[in-house]
């Protein structure tokens, strides 16, 4: 699955790569629409290559560098030498047939302004932060599950909970009334998905902008805990301007039903392994470090995210990269690293240490990762002790999972149980 697009002559006379030898051919990485919960094919054969290869995804123009070790993936990622800004003014080659960066976007921006950006909402996702939710979310939860319970098996576990609470839990946290959720929640799905094409992606960007420009420009002044509030308080003090609030709210919402995906990869994981489930069922203190393996372990994403342009030569595993070269980190290979994960293939719920970037690393790291790890553990215990005997509904290989999506997960989950 690994086609070699440039050849080692013409490679070598870009006059990239290690110093002294003909740097690595560039390889095709496909859009795959893969089922389950396999690790990408094409990115274990990127990593049996070598810690630093050369991409070119279906999107975008040129080639790239990606970086699989842990090591090289957490230095790059924070290292100043390495730009997302850059990202905006160039074609780099990407997975998303559309690439539609909001103006002043976190995801895009390098200290000292992404710091500042962060700062706005940073009292929203500190422990205190996540912690005034939880009452919230269990109730939430607990509404969610007694209407799956009273309806009875079979249900669809996405469509009833995987998707539904993660969704009223970043509303919660970022302030949106229950009557708009259903909007954020369709625009979200075109914004991250690649099938309806370009223009229906923008569209719905465009369309949540502006959702959250009118709403901001009402709260202003009104103050509050919610990211709204906060985003607003921020932009009448001058801390930051309308674009950049929007821009932050935006990213935050698309990020907070990620989610759904984790979960849905998590909960697809446990139900192909009983023997898993009873562990959980059977050692509820043990939950939230086997939570950690499975973070460590799922596959968040299709191929790659979001690049970075080298600002100067720089360096990496012996390899020359270049002033204005792009670059990919790939956290699913950091996470498969054998150096730092004894036996990466096995799921092993007494890991220890566990150090994964599930989260990212660096300045990009996620914001909301301890919102996330909260949504998870309280999911996960509703699954072991409100559901006795649950099970898949239909064989394994029947599960649908996304399609032309840039992230990976079940697109529903048939459970019954009893």
């Amino acid at each position: 699955m690994l086609d070699e697009t440039t050849t080692t002559a013409e490679a070598a006379r870009e006059g990239s790569g290690s110093a002294g030898a003909a740097p690595p051919p560039v390889r095709e990485w496909p859009a795959l629409d893969l089922s389950g919960v396999d690790f990408d094919p094409v990115l274990a054969g990127l990593m049996e290559e070598g810690p630093v290869t050369r991409i070119k995804l279906p999107n975008g123009s040129g080639w790239a560098w990606l970086l699989t070790r842990y090591d090289d993936v957490r230095s790059v990622t924070n290292d100043p030498r390495f730009s997302r800004k850059l990202v905006v003014e160039n074609d780099v080659t990407r997975l998303a047939p559309h690439f539609i960066p909001v103006d002043g976007a976190v995801g895009f921006e390098d200290p000292p302004d992404h710091t500042r950006l962060r700062r706005s909402v940073a009292p929203a996702f500190t422990t205190r932060g996540v912690e005034r939710l939880r009452g919230r979310a269990r109730e939430m939860l607990d509404e969610l599950v007694d209407g799956v319970l009273r309806d009875g098996p079979p249900a669809d576990f996405t469509q009833r909970l995987l998707a539904p609470f993660p969704l009223a839990v970043v509303c919660e946290l970022m302030g949106v009334p229950a009557q708009d959720r259903p909007r954020m929640h369709e625009w979200t799905n075109l914004i991250l998905s690649s099938a309806q094409g370009a223009e229906r992606s923008q569209r719905a960007k465009e369309e949540m902008c502006a959702y959250f420009a009118e709403t901001m420009r009402r709260r202003r002044g009104t103050g509050g805990e919610d990211v709204i509030g906060l985003l607003s308080t921020a932009v009448a003090a001058g801390e930051i301007t309308e674009s950049e609030s929007v821009g932050l709210a935006l990213l935050i919402q698309i990020g907070g039903e990620a989610v759904t995906n984790n979960t849905g990869n998590m909960l697809f994981i446990l139900l192909t392994r009983p023997d898993l489930m009873d562990r959980l069922r059977a050692d509820p203190a043990g939950r939230p470090r086997a939570i950690e393996e499975l973070l460590r372990y799922i596959p968040h994403r299709s191929a790659v995210g979001l690049s970075r342009i080298a600002l100067e030569d720089v360096t990496v595993a012996g390899t020359r990269i270049r002033a204005g070269e792009a670059v990919y980190v790939s956290y699913l290979a950091a996470n498969r690293d054998p150096d730092v994960f004894p036996d990466p293939e096995r799921i092993d719920f007494g890991r220890a240490p566990n150090p994964h970037v599930a989260f990212g690393h660096g300045p990009h790291f996620c914001v909301g990762a301890m919102l996330a790890r909260l949504e998870s553990e309280l999911l996960v215990d509703a699954m072991a002790d409100r559901f006795p005997g649950l099970r898949l509904a239909v064989p394994a290989e029947d599960v649908p999972f996304r399609r032309g999506a840039l992230i990976r997960g079940p697109e529903s989950m048939p459970v019954t149980w009893g």
